[in-house]
């Protein structure tokens, strides 16, 4: 017995994280330095933070320019890997990778199991819909309703949005999230619970799109970085990163570019006074 029990430890000596709920340890900064590479988790279907184009085979997006100025400040390339919503937080504390940006609003919630960093960017719930039923979706009331079909991708902050806020509408749950604007706009559901972001790039591909309430969304928030309990180091860096960001103007350059240039800003789309 004795044997056995000096045989696991020195297996758990030799096999960092073995015994430990968040599989290995998170790295610190000198060995991601040292390694030359960032790994970052993404679940790439997020237009317009963070989507793997499939004719470049290149992430594309606000959150990807963030990633490219954060490895350059570290000195190191970007090692992308393959996250999905519903598995995130089990990536993460898996130690999959060093830490998450692709549209992650923090939450109480996921600050209680991880490290998330401060805000950098603010976002909400808003509807996306077709540009015809602009006038008809303005509120939860409108959208909550037996014969509004609302489409969501499943694991994600808007499938639950959508279940615990709609619970009469017809929820239909699409795996693959950056096919529902079209679905939206081709009439097989009606409505699209989703970010401030990706509703004003949706609507500035495609004018069969509307979000009629993209300046009185139904939450605010803001995005932040996720990362695994331990790896409280890196987080500092990150803030301090996501602080020079802002006082730059680069955070408002890449909003603009990837975010707001799609969004009218005429009277009647200005938030009331």
């Amino acid at each position: 017995m004795k044997r056995l029990l000096i045989g696991l430890l020195v297996i758990s000596i030799l096999i960092p994280g073995m015994g430990s709920a968040q599989g290995t340890d998170p790295r610190s900064l000198e060995e991601i330095r040292a390694s030359g590479v960032l790994r970052v988790g993404t679940a790439g279907d997020y237009q317009p933070m963070s989507y793997l184009d499939p004719e470049t085979n290149e992430y594309i997006g606000f959150d990807a320019e963030l990633t490219k100025d954060l490895a350059a400040s570290l000195g190191v390339e970007i090692e992308y890997v393959k996250t999905s919503w519903p598995t995130l937080m089990e990536d993460t504390l898996a130690g999959k990778f060093d830490l998450a940006i692709c549209g992650i609003t923090v939450t109480e919630a996921r600050k209680e199991k991880a490290l998330m960093s401060a805000g950098y960017l603010e976002n909400g719930k808003t509807v996306l819909c077709r540009a015809e039923d602009a006038d008809r979706y303005t509120s939860l009331e409108a959208v909550n309703r037996p014969e509004v079909r609302v489409m969501e991708n499943p694991g994600g902050l808007n499938e639950k949005f959508a279940r615990e806020n709609l619970p009469d509408a017809t929820l239909i749950i699409h795996d693959v999230n950056q096919e529902i604007p079209g679905l939206i706009a081709a009439g097989e559901a009606d409505v699209m619970i989703t970010e401030i972001m990706e509703a004003g790039f949706y609507v500035g591909q495609d004018d069969r799109l509307a979000a009629p309430l993209i300046y009185r969304p139904f939450t605010r928030g803001e995005l932040g970085v996720l990362l695994p309990k331990g790896s409280e180091e890196l987080l500092d860096y990150v803030n301090q990163f996501l602080n020079n960001e802002k006082s730059s103007g680069r955070i408002h350059e890449l909003a603009e570019e990837y975010i707001y240039r799609h969004i009218r800003t005429d009277e009647e789309m200005l938030p009331a006074a």
